[in-house]
């Protein structure tokens, strides 16, 4: 049995990546947003913060790319996820001269400079090219809007989901005639459910990231109608919240879930069959894929109401260009659309596509697990709007921090919600950055 506690390690990227990121930072500003690649080829300079199965996805699509686009000399590169790509982000973006096209999330475009540093996507240019508002769901698109204003293409929604090991929860009895999950109401069900999973594995119902609590809060939190806002302090229903992190502590407590799971050590545990649940991100499919277990996936469990799962969405976004450069924004734009259209490829990693057209086809229909769990993105809980808020924000990790302690049983939810109030005091009282 593998239970671990240690912070997970950054993910390294591969050879190509590396390879990639080493000529980026050789070449960083020798050439302008409008120089001209060789042969009188259009260059388009595109950063992203994909590595492992996503990295190798990316760069199939790019391969696909650039055969249908012999005019365009694309050149990608990609720099570790987290800190490290949003602080080379910022510096590139602030020297205007790093990208013509880059990933982010969309729950970091306020953080990231909208308006500043990133500049609006041209949304008539974007129809041009066969994608508009009507072609994305609507919460999402709205994610992607920032003062009225569009500032991102969002490529996918990816959120925190339930996985299951059909032979552990057949054994358990809790699979419906059709080999998927049974659903659940309130968490006495779905706490019985775990007990009889926990003794057909012999080990645990269920097995999370502790050290990535937030998560598992967020979703639990918005099931119960909470809302967290940050105008003249922070704005935090404690009730609720203690709900949350009771459900957090009285899991691990009963036994249920592994006390302390990284992020590297849940899918291990999962694969390992110490248990036969896990909450993770969708992104984690293709490791249980290649490994060829006999799983399937649904939206998190509604413990306190509607399945909502805490999530974000990958976006694409154009640096803020001190001199105008139609043909750079063009093709940045078109390069997008372009993404979008094509994003079947992207679903196989197990991220949902945000273009409808793709998400509601029938060759998406045909994925499996992935369209058990595709109406999780109509409801996708994006984590509360500032500039310190989202994926890999100083909000995320502060929370992480001190929600680990609940898992472990080394602070009480009062305890662990009177330190979350303090690191989020202390955020609000910093000065924006960007």
């Amino acid at each position: 049995m593998r239970t671990t506690s240690t912070p997970p390690p950054a993910a390294g990227p591969g050879r190509r990546a590396f390879l990639a990121g080493g000529l980026a930072a050789a070449g960083l500003g020798l050439a302008g947003c409008g120089a001209s690649a060789a042969g009188g080829r259009t260059p388009l300079r595109q950063w992203n913060l994909f590595t492992g199965g996503d990295g190798a996805r990316m760069v199939e699509m790019h391969d696909a790319y650039t055969r249908e686009h012999p005019g365009v000399e694309l050149r990608p590169t990609t720099y570790l996820w987290g800190n490290p790509y949003y602080t080379k982000f910022a510096m590139g973006a602030a020297g205007g001269r790093a990208f013509d096209v880059a990933t982010l999330h969309a729950s970091r475009l306020r953080g990231m400079g909208a308006g500043t540093l990133i500049d609006p996507v041209p949304a008539d240019l974007l129809a041009e090219y066969g994608v508009t508002r009507d072609d994305v769901l609507p919460n999402v698109w709205d994610k992607c809007v920032v003062d009225g204003e569009l500032y991102a293409v969002p490529l996918d929604t990816h959120l925190v989901v339930t996985y299951y090991e059909r032979g552990a929860c057949e054994r358990a009895g809790v699979l419906e005639p059709d080999g998927s999950l049974v659903a659940t109401s309130g968490p006495e069900e779905f706490l019985d459910v775990l007990a009889a999973v926990k003794e057909a594995t012999g080990h645990f119902g269920v097995v999370m990231d502790t050290t990535g609590a937030w998560r598992q809060f967020w979703s639990l939190y918005r099931q119960l109608g909470g809302e967290m806002t940050f105008d003249g302090g922070l704005g935090l229903d404690d009730d609720l919240a203690l709900q949350a992190l009771d459900f957090l502590r009285r899991v691990c407590d009963d036994g249920l879930a592994p006390p302390a799971s990284d992020a590297p050590g849940t899918p291990a545990n999962f694969q390992n069959g110490i248990a036969g649940l896990m909450f993770a991100g969708n992104w984690e499919l293709p490791t249980f894929q290649t490994a060829g277990m006999d799983f399937g996936m649904r939206p998190f469990p509604g413990i306190f109401g509607a399945e909502l799962g805490q999530g974000d969405c990958h976006v694409l976004v154009l640096p803020h260009r001190r001199t105008r450069d139609d043909r750079a924004v063009r093709t940045a734009v078109e390069y997008a659309a372009w993404m979008l259209k094509n994003s079947i490829v992207w679903a196989g990693g197990g991220h949902t596509p945000a273009y409808l057209p793709v998400a509601e086809s029938a060759e998406y229909a045909e994925l499996r697990p992935q369209a058990e769990y595709r109406h999780a993105a109509e409801d996708v809980q994006f984590d509360p709007e500032a500039w310190f808020s989202g994926s890999a924000a100083p909000l995320f990790a502060e929370a992480n921090s001190v929600m680990a302690g609940v898992h472990n049983g080394s602070a009480t939810p009062e305890e662990a919600l009177a330190r979350f109030r303090r690191a989020a005091e202390r955020l609000i009282d910093t000065p924006e950055p960007v």
